[in-house]
């Protein structure tokens, strides 16, 4: 079967997101409207009452064939703000592992009347396929497939950005450590360049940082103080050492002493750089204590933002599947 173009699969006839799979197609606009809401849902979390009736009546299923305490527990908490009612499933004990297909499972949660899937997957391409199987009314909000996409962890790491530098036309941003194993790299890299920032830089060894990363519109570095030297913005990578196949790597210590980051090896970016990581940070291999915890550092921003954000694509994603439904129902009438 041939896959859906992505935006065409992502957006409903007016334009509007109906499911969140990635950043591949979807235009400044898009991208900027989600920044723009997620801004107005952050000073929810100062309220004594941090709830909004968004999603009031709605089913939101946690679909985590894939441990990931923090995103899911982020992606909970932005539909409990909303109002929804949230179903975690536990998929070591679901009936997809005692022989059941996906399809079946997906098609059991459809019939108790779910209207979206949150779905992290290690194989890439899970969400688009399910949005593809699902009936039409159910929105698929993508958590992180395989080596493909992590559009979320994405966007809030651009609302970050924008926070702490005001936009991103002239920023120079540089990516480091396992590039080639990394969904969230990929999505940066869409994201950054369709914002519209100068440069993004993707630094790492050889073996992690593949040449053909060029052709996505990055410059690549083999070289830290090369990748480092004036740029705004440092986001360090997690070693994704549960996907890599073979010698990749000589040592961790290697690594770090080549790519690591530290108060030494900042001091090559510029002196207001901002520093982040998609977390869990792994100390002392890819960056140091005192950079994770020092005055460059807004890791900690980045989970904040994060319920914002995914309040933000959540309540977009359903609005746009509504606006389908109620398109669908005049062409009946009609």
């Amino acid at each position: 079967m041939m896959r859906s173009e992505p935006r065409a699969l992502q957006l409903n006839e007016h334009g509007q997101l109906k499911h969140f799979l990635t950043l591949d197609g979807l235009d400044k606009t898009i991208l900027t409207e989600i920044l723009d809401r997620a801004d107005s849902f952050l000073s929810m979390g100062e309220q004594s009452v941090k709830k909004v009736p968004l999603l009031r009546g709605k089913t939101v299923v946690n679909l985590f064939f894939e441990n990931s305490t923090r995103t899911r527990t982020t992606f909970e908490l932005a539909a409990k703000r909303l109002s929804a009612d949230v179903i975690n499933l536990n998929i070591e004990t679901s009936a997809t592992s005692k022989g059941e297909s996906l399809l079946d499972t997906l098609k059991n949660l459809e019939a108790m009347q779910s209207d979206m899937f949150i779905v992290r997957h290690s194989d890439s391409g899970a969400a688009h396929f399910i949005a593809e199987h699902c009936t039409p009314n159910v929105a698929i909000i993508n958590a992180g497939d395989g080596r493909h996409a992590h559009p979320t962890q994405a966007m809030l790491d651009m609302l970050t950005i924008r926070r702490h530098k005001g936009g991103f036309e002239g920023l120079k941003v540089a990516i480091v450590g396992d590039i080639l194993h990394s969904r969230v790299a990929r999505s940066q890299l869409q994201a950054l360049t369709t914002l519209g920032v100068s440069e993004v830089r993707l630094v790492g060894p050889k073996t992690l940082v593949p040449s053909f990363f060029a052709e996505m519109g990055a410059t690549i570095c083999h070289d830290l103080e090369a990748g480092l030297k004036g740029v705004d913005v440092v986001v360090m990578l997690r070693l994704q050492k549960e996907r890599m196949k073979g010698a990749l790597l000589p040592s961790e210590s290697e690594f770090y002493r080549l790519y690591g980051l530290t108060e030494e090896t900042l001091a090559w970016a510029k002196p207001d750089a901002i520093v982040m990581h998609p977390g869990p940070i792994n100390r002392g291999v890819e960056i140091s204590s005192e950079v994770a915890d020092g005055k460059h550092s807004v890791i900690l921003d980045q989970v904040t933002n994060g319920i914002a954000v995914r309040m933000a694509v959540l309540s977009m994603a359903m609005s746009g599947q509504l606006q389908s439904d109620e398109s669908s129902a005049v062409k009946d009438e009609e």
